[in-house]
């Protein structure tokens, strides 16, 4: 599982708040944000102490975890999470969603209830209804919230789009799993001996007729078949005898009931092999961490008063993701250039690189990212990756001077020196000057030639010199006229002693 630890029991994902508002909880939602890959979501919804959290265990690959309870108090609150490796799908998490069990007198609070059913129903994939006995009106009274979510839950934002409803809902509701539990009749239809799921189908035939206890009794049926596309029944005999099921936990494989284990078996086969991945409005399938987003998207919705919209939640999360896509690609994109760059380095060195880690940051993004088609946020991601690698190129620049200007003073620092004891104020010192700042300059090129900066460092320092070069060549013109003047002045005198002794000599 790509999660940040594997779970080894179960954790609270929403319960209300000590004000009895739901909230997420952080624990849930950081174990969420770790998983990246695809979620496949199973929430199981129905009266408590129907034996509901005894499914989710099943399903998890274990004899406990969920809480189980053998008095008449509701043992599970708000919705529980268990998110597990998929045994079917690769690459895949299942994430187990045990709800409080709906109509607890203790609450006293049955629009509580009709939230926690609508949250499953939001964020599940596949949802089980659990009850007891047999599928009755009674038990499709009891299943009145599902008559409710067309008040509750809402596909689209603007209000008065004319689009069939009902098919709208069916769209974007999960499969529907109906475990009847403890039962005992035989499946049979007069004479004839019927499937499971020919049972539920047959107990959600409307009757005909206009009259108002007419369309009461139709009014759950058609809405399950309505927004329920995918429908399944599972009928479950007693698992053991009532001394036992108060200890359901702690009884093996051998003690329970073979009808049971054979019916709980196919139940789990049938959820591995049929349950999708979690997908929103628009076929976007869901990971672990758009699944924690949701959660919370819906919660603040119903914490606000509003109805939960799909269609708005979409938006909300589209933003949520794909910011924190752009965030984490562009940190990606950071992280990995200053793991492979040592500054100062050659440009096109420097731009491959950057090509090579903007492709993976980009590849990264599309991983992380929801429903941008508009390429808005991808757009957002080149242009702070263009700002990164422009400042890096500046890096670059600076890192690259500050090493041609080191090397420089190393270089030129014989000429600093002679330049400042006046060695080259002599008569010629203007030719030693420039055979020596040319030699110099040769020997920084040899060692600076793969700087970027080189040239520029070199120019701005000749430039810096020229004056010296001026005063250089002002003293060598002036020293050597000097000289030549004294040396004429001497070659006179000499001539004239010379001349003046002839006489004499003779």
């Amino acid at each position: 599982m790509a999660c940040g630890r594997l779970m080894s029991v179960p954790v609270c994902l929403i319960e209300n708040d000590e004000k009895g508002k739901l909230h997420v909880r952080k624990e849930a939602k950081d174990i969420l944000d770790g998983i990246t890959e695809p979620v496949v979501v199973v929430s199981v919804v129905g009266l408590y102490r129907t034996g509901k959290s005894y499914l989710m265990n099943r399903l998890a690959g274990q004899q406990s975890g969920f809480a189980l309870g053998s008095t008449i108090e509701s043992k599970t609150k708000g919705i529980w999470m268990w998110c597990v490796p998929h045994p079917n799908k690769k690459g895949h998490t299942l994430v187990l969603l045990d709800t409080e069990g709906l109509g607890d007198v203790e609450k006293g609070d049955e629009k509580h209830d009709t939230w926690i059913f609508c949250l499953a129903v939001l964020l599940s994939s596949t949802l089980v209804y659990n009850s007891l006995g047999v599928i009755d009106n009674t038990a499709l009274e009891k299943l009145h919230y599902v008559t409710e979510l067309t008040e509750n839950i809402r596909v689209k934002a603007k209000v008065g789009q004319h689009e069939e409803e009902s098919a709208d809902f069916m769209r974007v509701f999960p499969s529907f799993v109906w475990a009847v539990r403890d039962f005992t009749l035989e499946l049979k239809r007069g004479d004839k001996l019927i499937t499971s799921d020919e049972y539920l189908e047959g107990a959600l035939k409307p009757k005909t007729g206009s009259s108002p206890q007419t369309a009461q009794f139709n009014l759950p049926r058609n809405c399950l078949r309505q927004f329920f596309a995918v429908r399944k029944c599972f009928v479950f005999p007693r698992p053991a005898s009532t001394q036992n099921m108060r200890r359901m936990e702690q009884l093996t494989e051998e003690e329970l009931e073979s009808e049971f284990l054979e019916q709980a078996n196919n139940f789990c086969c049938y959820v591995y092999n049929n349950a999708e991945p979690k997908t929103v409005t628009g076929g976007c399938t869901l990971t672990g961490t758009a699944l924690g987003n949701l959660a919370e998207v819906y919660v603040e919705a119903i914490r606000s008063g509003n109805v939960p919209c799909l269609e708005n939640a979409v938006v909300s999360l589209a933003k949520i993701q794909n910011v924190r896509a752009v965030e984490e690609a562009l940190q990606f994109y950071m992280t990995e250039m200053l793991g492979m760059v040592q500054l100062p380095m050659r440009p096109e060195e420097l731009s491959d690189i950057h090509t090579d880690v903007e492709k993976k940051a980009i590849e990264v993004f599309i991983t992380m990212s929801f429903n941008d088609n508009d390429q808005t946020y991808h757009q957002e991601l080149m242009g702070k990756i263009h700002n990164e690698y422009q400042d890096m190129c500046q890096q670059n620049h600076d890192a690259s001077r500050m090493q041609c200007e080191e090397v420089l003073r190393e270089v030129f620092d014989k000429l600093e020196k002679n330049i400042s004891n006046g060695s080259y104020l002599k008569p010629g010192g203007y030719q030693q000057y420039r055979d020596t700042l040319r030699h110099l300059t040769n020997d920084y090129r040899a060692r600076t030639h793969s700087q970027i900066m080189s040239e520029e460092v070199l120019s701005t320092y000749l430039r810096a010199k020229e004056q010296a070069g001026k005063t250089i060549l002002q003293a060598d013109q002036s020293l050597s006229a000097a000289e030549q003047e004294n040396e004429g002045k001497r070659s006179s005198s000499t001539a004239g002693l010379s001349a003046g002794g002839c006489p004499d000599a003779a």
